[in-house]
């Protein structure tokens, strides 16, 4: 008899709910097989059967929360040549023979339940041997082509047809969670600004094809908005800082946490010292944790770290917004959407591209002069990036 117990789930993180059972009781069940999904505060994982065998006994029910190392199931080892692969073989007996069809079945559990409730099919797996795995389902559902079909949305309970009772993922109960515990220690503030984006429009605009041919990603925003954080931060390095206790953390490095929209919830993938990193560097990074965030495929301590983040709501069309901190962290930068409008410049009125810009501090630590600075500085190198070069 062999145990299933909860794999190592990460740094702080000691529990989870069992999301899905892949099998029941009786199946038969071959090593490394999918047997089960967990869900834990920022990510989903699969549980593999140890062996093969037989599927038992089954523990843990879904739904319940398990802790690490907790016992979900049993497997009793059976000899191969008794072992029927009813999960991976399809059997197809005609009348007049008994001839058995096996044809291999390559997805993801969790990736044919999730294409099967959101009517999709036609998706390119990236695991072994093509297998499709759940990070390329939520990535499909995040980013669909004219070749999916993404089916309606669920349809409400017919108890009541003008409402619908959802539990909340353990995903959505953690952010709701911390986002409150944020606003009720914080002593949080949000200071704002605008900057005008035409230097560094016009910068992307003439290096862009260039940039790409070179380092194989694209040019971007976020690189500049990055490297401008990493100069205010310089200068202003309680922004750069977290209370513990009566005691204040300074930071003598970056370690960037880039605020990303999922399938599933909002995550924050962390960029260990961005403050030494080159543009290229920089982009390659952010569009590699992105497309991991999208796919569901960050690991714990890919989100943990962070010292300071930037939130982007100008993607969805956001014009101003006050971003919450995301704690321990005492500074959150918030993008917001490029919109033409007309400002004056040396007495004329003229046209320029404009985004506004929010500062979240926490006013334990950061005072309104620094938190005023850091985004003057930020707006400063975004509208002269030579200033950026210069360390000005």
């Amino acid at each position: 008899m062999t145990e299933v117990r909860v794999p190592t789930l990460g740094e702080s993180v000691t529990e989870a709910t069992l999301a899905t059972w892949f099998k029941k009781t009786g199946d038969t069940v071959t090593q490394d097989e999918m047997i089960c999904e967990l869900e834990t505060d920022k990510v989903t994982v699969e549980v593999a059967a140890p062996v093969s065998g037989l599927l038992s006994e089954i523990v843990a029910a879904e739904g319940v929360t398990v802790g690490v190392d907790a016992l979900l199931a049993q497997i009793s080892e059976v000899p191969d040549s008794n072992l029927i692969k009813n999960e991976n073989t399809k059997l197809n007996k005609d009348k007049s023979a008994s001839t058995i069809e096996i044809n291999a079945i390559k997805n993801a559990p969790s990736a044919e339940k999730l294409m099967a409730e959101n009517k999709i099919t036609n998706i390119s797996g990236t695991g072994r041997d093509g297998r499709v795995m759940k990070g390329d389902v939520l990535d499909a559902i995040a980013n669909p082509t004219p070749t999916l079909s993404a089916g309606a949305p669920a349809k409400p309970r017919q108890d009541n047809p003008r409402e619908e009772r959802v539990t909340m993922t353990r995903l959505r109960q953690t952010i709701a969670r911390r986002l409150k515990e944020s606003q009720n220690t914080a002593a949080m503030l949000t200071t704002y600004n605008e900057v005008d984006m035409t230097a560094v429009m016009d910068l992307r605009a003439e290096y862009k094809d260039l940039f790409l041919k070179k380092h194989g990603v694209k040019l971007g925003f976020m690189s500049f908005f990055t490297k401008a954080c990493c100069h205010a931060l310089n200068e202003i390095p309680e922004v750069n800082s977290e209370i513990d206790g009566t005691d204040v953390i300074y930071k003598n490095y970056v370690n960037m946490g880039i605020a990303a929209g999922t399938p599933t919830g909002l995550v924050v993938p962390v960029i260990n010292d961005v403050d030494k990193m080159s543009f290229a560097e920089i982009e390659k990074a952010i569009s590699e944790k992105g497309a991991r965030a999208r796919s569901g495929k960050l690991s714990m301590t890919e989100m943990q770290g962070g010292s300071f983040t930037i939130s982007n709501g100008g993607v969805y069309g956001s014009l101003m917004s006050s971003p919450i901190l995301n704690p321990p962290q005492s500074g959150i930068l918030g993008m917001h959407t490029i919109q033409k409008r007309p400002i004056v410049i040396d007495d004329k009125i003229v046209i320029r591209p404009m985004m506004y810009l929010a500062l979240s501090y926490d006013h334990r630590v950061v005072d309104g002069k620094g938190a005023v600075t850091f985004l003057v500085r930020v707006k400063e190198a975004l509208e002269d990036p030579r200033r950026l070069l210069m360390d000005l």
